[in-house]
């Protein structure tokens, strides 16, 4: 029975740390964009054109990426809510 406890604190840690780590590595890429376009300059119709390609960009890749690893933690709670509530 402990066992069982155990595997689920570890299993529910190791899914919050790697949707810890996939947030992060999300947010890096984003920062490394913006920083690489302020080091190339810009002009209004740039900053215009890089400003449409981070909302229609940005939509299908980052949100849908920490719309994963969110879905994926709520499940995981879940789950092992409901082996807590069976195993008590």
């Amino acid at each position: 029975m402990i066992k069982v406890y155990a595997f689920m604190i570890i299993a529910v840690i190791l899914v919050c740390v790697i949707a810890l780590i996939g947030t992060l590595l999300v947010g890096k890429e984003v920062s490394t964009k913006q920083k690489q376009y302020e080091v190339e300059g810009s002009t209004l119709n740039d900053e215009i054109a890089r400003s449409h390609e981070y909302e229609t960009k940005s939509l299908k890749t980052n949100v849908k990426s920490l719309t994963w690893i969110y879905i994926g933690l709520t499940i995981l709670i879940l789950v092992t809510s409901i082996g807590i509530m069976i195993f008590f």
